[in-house]
């Protein structure tokens, strides 16, 4: 008899009637929340914050470029000594202070500009400086050469490569910036699914063993099916907690939004600034319209299918892998040294993606792997945007299948005899025995 719609409706209600589970599907995405919206608000504070810089030029020659900007107000100091104007700042409590010393040329003032202030500034704010500081310099220089700046700005071309292919379609640089979303967003997904769920199933297999009550369960039904059941069983919980999540995560990021007025896209990384100067500087034009035109450029049919199959089937292999693990031992830190081969090439997997994939996707290497089953789910959902030839996905998620189903079958075989196994912390070479039973 077929046990295995039994097993899973119990695996599924056994996980989602746990009150550590309710509680976490409640309380995980309201904590996440809470911290987007402390750094975000904690961001803004910092952004709106007014930075007062003092200016002793002694040169006279890079004053007037300092303008004052949103938050940085620029106090231009004449005819005051070094000290003084120290003792001034620290007196006004302002940012810093950037002195020029007098230099008798324009290639030694570059050595001679320093910057004081009480605290360790901030890597933008010198950045900025150096920026604006070497513009003039560098136009200085060209005036002494009896260069004409104003010619030189009149032969500036801002370059802007227009993409199209063979058969006519029309693409843009936003496509591509759409296309690394959607299959870093696919990749990473898929990572920590494993990586949460994977465990899950782990520990349930682990505490079941650990209670006894597995030798009642499988005196009745098959290892595969025990297997199975609680692989699928426990999938199902998870998908029912990762929806909660986002409409719970959704309802919250709007309210945050709406009514604390906090700017979650205030939470950006360290170096969101130089990706929006390298934008500026490509001429890629951000517009909502761009990036409509992406979006329907981007075969969502065959992303979506693609996006389930590989998520699938990328999943299962791995569980029933954690599934055998969890069977092998008595406890969780007996799990380490059985872990570590696992994860191995799903990390390879993602650093493949994103250091690989994203720059060449249809190189040797990017191809290569999303063909080998333990990468190709995340190799392969990551070169789906950027366009994959129908073929190489069916062949790979061919080989994903079969490996899967080779893979349960050797994970049954140690789930078979180590479910059973107690007091004792098994070897590689024991699970190949038991593999052999």
């Amino acid at each position: 008899m077929n046990h295995l719609p039994l097993i899973i409706k119990r695996e599924y209600l056994t996980k989602v009637k746990n009150k550590s589970f309710i509680v976490m599907t409640i309380l995980s995405p309201i904590l996440v929340m809470i911290l987007i919206s402390v750094v975000a608000y904690l961001s803004q504070l910092n952004n709106d914050k007014q930075r007062t810089i003092f200016i002793l030029d002694e040169s006279g020659l890079v004053q007037d470029i300092f303008k004052s900007e949103d938050n940085t107000i620029y106090n231009i100091l004449e005819n005051m000594s070094l000290k003084n104007a120290k003792d001034l700042v620290k007196q006004t409590e302002a940012y810093g202070l950037l002195h020029v010393e007098k230099s008798k040329n324009l290639d030694s003032i570059s050595n001679r500009i320093k910057f004081y202030s009480e605290d360790s500034p901030s890597i933008t704010i010198i950045s900025n400086l150096e920026s604006k500081i070497d513009k003039k310099i560098e136009n200085l220089k060209l005036q002494e050469k009896g260069v004409d700046l104003s010619m030189i700005e009149a032969s500036k071309t801002n370059v802007n490569i227009a993409q199209e292919s063979f058969d006519g379609e029309k693409t843009s640089k936003i496509d591509s910036v759409v296309k690394l979303f959607f299959g870093s967003a696919a990749g990473y997904l898929l990572f920590m699914f494993i990586i949460i769920y994977g465990n899950m199933i782990m520990r349930s297999v682990i505490e079941e063993k650990t209670s006894r009550i597995i030798e009642v369960i499988i005196s009745s039904v098959k290892p595969m099916q025990l297997m199975l059941g609680k692989i699928i069983g426990t999938s199902l919980a998870g998908i029912t907690q990762f929806i909660i999540w986002l409409f719970i995560g959704g309802a919250l990021l709007f309210t945050v939004s709406v009514i604390f007025g906090i700017e979650t896209s205030q939470v950006q990384p360290p170096n969101q600034h130089m990706m929006q100067e390298a934008m500026q500087n490509s001429n890629i034009n951000m517009q909502i319209q761009d990036v409509y035109n992406s979006l329907h450029h981007l075969p969502m049919t065959n992303l979506i299918i693609a996006f389930l199959l590989f998520f699938i089937g990328g999943y299962l292999l791995y569980s029933s892998l954690y599934a055998a693990i969890g069977a092998a031992v008595d406890n969780e830190t007996d799990t380490q040294q059985f872990l570590l081969p696992v994860l191995i090439p799903l990390i390879l997997a993602v650093y493949i993606g994103f250091f690989t994939v994203i720059e060449d996707p249809h190189g040797t290497i990017s191809t290569i792997f999303s063909f080998i089953p333990f990468t190709s789910p995340v190799v392969m959902l990551m070169r789906i945007p950027f366009g994959v030839p129908l073929w190489q996905q069916v062949v790979s998620l061919l080989l994903l299948i079969s490996t899967f189903m080779l893979t349960v079958w050797f994970a049954a075989k140690i789930y078979r005899v180590g479910i059973l196994m107690y007091g004792k912390k098994p070897s590689y070479r024991e699970l190949i025995k038991w593999i052999k039973y």
